[in-house]
């Protein structure tokens, strides 16, 4: 999930995820026509494992682009809580693409290290490489930060993807440098096949983060201190006054929730009661952006049936 932004943090209008996932496809086609041709003129198959890699860049910018559309949809009668969780989706299928990806570089790497070949027009192959890389780069760079603003998992999602193509980029060029340099061809499919390894290595780090999203995954633990901070503001507890317990959290995509109680005197109205949870409400979507907080009043030294009978079950807090 995207971290929350350590200090104020702002972009263009126009950076909406929707608008860079459209750019993430442009440049997608862009690019796959600049690498093919830069693997076309050398030979190299490190620069074919590039090429390769850029189709699985532009199926995840398309999957993500519709992803985002979805978990903009309102909540609905069949889906009260919101689309939010489209998002995680988008991530595993993007983690999916890549561990495919990965598959078949490793064999078209492994059968030229088996029987090298020599590379022809490195240099135009190398510039064509670096400059969808370049584009790369910038795009991803904006992306990150655009991800930040809107806490947009498919976005930031995309993005780390893009970087990933990057610093393969890099690494093929030098491999293909190293080659040129010392004659010896099997370091291109070497090269090819580190890079392999390391899409493999993200496509399996998004489809663990895409499945945590889809199991209800607590808050992230800079944004649950910020709601821990603002219950200690109006805990009152030692006063016999105010306090809180049983607080759970989640994620959904870019929406955060936390459910917990909130125990107040007896002998308070409920109409002054209310007042106190808006107020602690208020200061809690202040403090989290898109925090979405369901607080269950009760008299103090009040608990519900259910924490009554978790508390009384075989392993519970009353055993």
């Amino acid at each position: 999930m995207p971290s929350a932004p350590s200090g104020p943090l702002s972009v263009p209008a126009w950076m909406t995820p929707h608008n860079l996932l459209r750019a993430s496809v442009g440049v997608a086609l862009l690019t796959i026509v600049l690498k093919t041709l830069a693997w076309w003129v050398s030979g190299s198959v490190g620069l074919l494992s590039d090429a390769l890699e850029s189709f699985v860049n532009l199926a995840g910018a398309m999957f993500a682009l519709a992803m985002v559309t979805i978990a903009r949809r309102p909540a609905d009668e069949d889906h009260p809580y919101g689309h939010h969780k489209a998002e995680y989706f988008s991530s595993g299928f993007e983690g999916i693409l890549i561990v495919g990806a990965s598959i078949a570089i490793l064999w078209a790497a492994v059968l030229r290290l088996m029987h090298p070949q020599p590379l022809e027009q490195l240099g135009w192959g190398m510039g064509l490489s670096l400059l969808s890389t370049a584009c790369n780069g910038l795009l991803a760079w904006g992306m990150l930060r655009a991800a930040q603003v809107h806490r947009s998992l498919a976005l930031e999602g995309d993005a780390r993807h893009l970087m990933t193509d990057v610093w393969t980029s890099i690494g093929v060029v030098g491999g293909l440098l190293a080659a040129g340099a010392t004659g010896w061809l099997w370091l291109d499919p070497l090269v090819a096949i580190a890079v392999a390894l390391n899409i493999l290595r993200e496509g399996g780090a998004l489809i663990w983060r895409a499945s945590q999203g889809l199991m209800d995954e607590a808050m992230e633990p800079g944004l649950l201190a910020r709601v821990f901070t603002v219950l200690g503001e109006h805990n009152h507890a030692s006063a016999g006054v105010v306090y809180f317990d049983s607080l759970t959290s989640r994620r959904a995509g870019a929406r955060n929730y936390v459910d917990l109680h909130m125990h107040v005197p007896a002998h308070w109205t409920l109409g002054h009661a209310a007042e106190q949870r808006t107020a602690v409400e208020q200061a809690l979507m202040q403090a989290v952006p898109g925090l979405r907080a369901t607080i269950e009043l009760l008299p103090e030294g009040q608990a519900t049936v259910f924490e009554t009978a978790e508390a009384a079950a075989p392993g519970g807090a009353g055993t």
